[in-house]
């Protein structure tokens, strides 16, 4: 799939990838778009969805705003997959460059650390369109992550 990750690194929790893989399941909007969490490394995650109509903005392309929300869970996602069991995960800021018209038979995005941190980590994210067996790099992201503990409402 994407290049391969650069960094490796290991999980505070041994049970990361479960808690990654139930957060998810509990994400709404994702499961709403159709989205599925398809790996999870620490450090790293990728989230996958099929072309829909109904994602799409006026031109027929997938919205720049649905393409956000799964670069930002990925970013997040993959932030997450190196926290303690308690934590939770809230993102701080994002920056999305769109490279391309999103249109394709299938979309994956991948979320990697760059620099994780106690509380503040830094992840960038890929959007890839699948055509056929054709990848094309259409988005990227660079998110800024924290880290939450002692917060019952932001866990998971």
């Amino acid at each position: 799939m994407a290049k391969e990750q650069l960094n490796q690194f290991k999980a505070a929790d041994s049970q990361f990838a479960e808690r990654v893989k139930d957060s998810f399941l509990k994400q709404d909007a994702l499961l709403t778009i159709g989205a599925t969490i398809q790996k999870v490394e620490p450090g790293s995650v990728e989230i996958s969805f099929d072309y829909d109509q109904r994602l799409t903005q006026q031109h027929g392309f997938i919205h720049a705003g649905i393409l956000s929300t799964v670069l930002d869970s990925a970013c997040g996602y993959a932030a997450y997959s190196l926290m303690p069991a308690d934590a939770g995960v809230l993102t701080i800021e994002f920056k999305t460059n769109l490279l391309s018209p999103a249109k394709g038979e299938r979309f994956v995005a991948v979320g990697e650390v760059k620099k994780p941190g106690r509380t503040i980590t830094v992840a960038e994210g890929q959007m890839f369109a699948w055509e056929g067996a054709q990848e094309k790099l259409i988005a990227t992201m660079t998110g800024t992550l924290m880290t939450v503990t002692g917060r019952s409402e932001v866990a998971g």
